[in-house]
């Protein structure tokens, strides 16, 4: 019991532990680059929590982080790499904008959940195949979910022009009925654009965490994403739970998509390239150790250190150091094992002592 409740913690520290070393390591760069890394991370936490605008706009910039983090967690936690959370967002996106467009005149209690519904079917459909293609003919998930990325992208930017398409390169906005903004959130933020999608957010995290841990459903995926092999010996569908994975893991990028669509932006624009929440999910989740709570607060602090190249570029600090110091925090996750292998070694020394 007490080792068990020692790797939790270790657990718990090691994506913590990756946070500081990312951050000292950054600060070095800035020192031997002539910045001062105190007034760097001093205006950050400035901006994120004392300034109302830019502490909304962070949540803001939060909200499709945690649902992507969610889909790439929920996918490793089933023993697969869903490296498509960008193409089933976009998917996603234009779903939910294209049916708030074409049933404009529902009801503003049933339109949204129906849009959020949309975004999930059909990030859940795009997903559904990369898994139909892992289950039957064992093609490997990160090479079909990174060719499907591309797919959505020039497939959506085409059915935007020939259907959708409004001045500006985008589709029209959304009607007020579809729209997840609101006056209150912003007010108390001085005008941000936060919006109701925070709730969908957290909402998704209990999902998640309630699929996986609460649900038979759950502890079979998770079991499989264990040991495909003994999980087929105890008599469970592998190839069914595998599609089924994918589906759900698509489901909360499609949604990541809709938080754009009806919260943010209130359209879809024609995009030239990724947006990069997809890919930027990918981290999250790693520093989130593929939980539902861990996802939120990764996604926080990758928000803040995004909202706080604002901040550094007004000391005259490039927005590329900012990149440095998320790469850093990401390779420090990645080599978690060294980690992992330091705290046991100062814990067996003080058992020794």
């Amino acid at each position: 019991m007490e080792t068990k409740r020692a790797n939790k913690w270790i657990n718990a520290l090691v994506p913590v532990i990756a946070v500081i070393l990312g951050l000292l390591v950054g600060a070095v760069i800035m020192v031997i680059s002539g910045y001062n890394p105190f007034e760097a991370y001093g205006s950050i936490f400035q901006m994120v929590f004392l300034t109302p605008y830019y502490a909304g706009e962070t949540i803001v910039t939060m909200i499709p982080l945690i649902l992507s983090g969610l889909s790439v967690a929920f996918a490793f936690r089933t023993g697969l790499f869903n490296i498509g959370v960008e193409g089933q967002l976009l998917v996603g996106w234009l779903a939910s904008v294209a049916f708030a467009i074409h049933f404009a005149d529902w009801p503003k209690l049933v339109l949204i959940p129906l849009c959020l519904l949309v975004a999930a079917l059909a990030g859940g459909l795009w997903g559904l195949i990369p898994g139909l293609l892992k289950a039957r003919f064992y093609v490997h998930e990160v090479i079909t979910t990174i060719m499907m990325n591309y797919i959505a992208l020039y497939s959506t930017n085409a059915i935007i022009r020939q259907f959708l398409y409004a001045d500006g390169e985008r589709t029209p906005l959304i009607p007020d009925s579809a729209s997840l903004s609101s006056n209150f959130l912003s007010n108390i933020t001085g005008g941000s654009r936060l919006h109701w999608g925070i709730l969908v957010a957290l909402l998704g995290a209990v999902i998640m965490w309630f699929l996986l841990w609460r649900t038979t459903l759950g502890y079979e995926l998770r079991a499989i994403g264990f040991n495909p092999d003994a999980s087929r010996y105890a008599g469970m569908n592998v190839a069914r739970n595998i599609i089924t994975s994918f589906a759900i893991a698509g489901g909360f990028a499609g949604v990541a998509g809709a938080m754009l669509g009806l919260g943010t932006y209130h359209y879809m624009s024609i995009n030239a390239s990724f947006t990069g929440i997809g890919f930027d999910g990918i981290a999250v989740a790693l520093l989130g150790v593929n939980t539902a709570p861990g996802v939120v607060i990764g996604a926080a602090l990758f928000a803040a250190l995004e909202t706080g190249e604002v901040s550094m570029q007004s000391l005259g600090i490039p927005n590329d150091l900012v990149e440095i110091i998320i790469a850093l925090i990401i390779f420090f996750v990645a080599s978690h094992y060294m980690i992992r292998w330091t705290l046991d070694r100062f814990k067996k020394g003080g058992a020794a002592r």
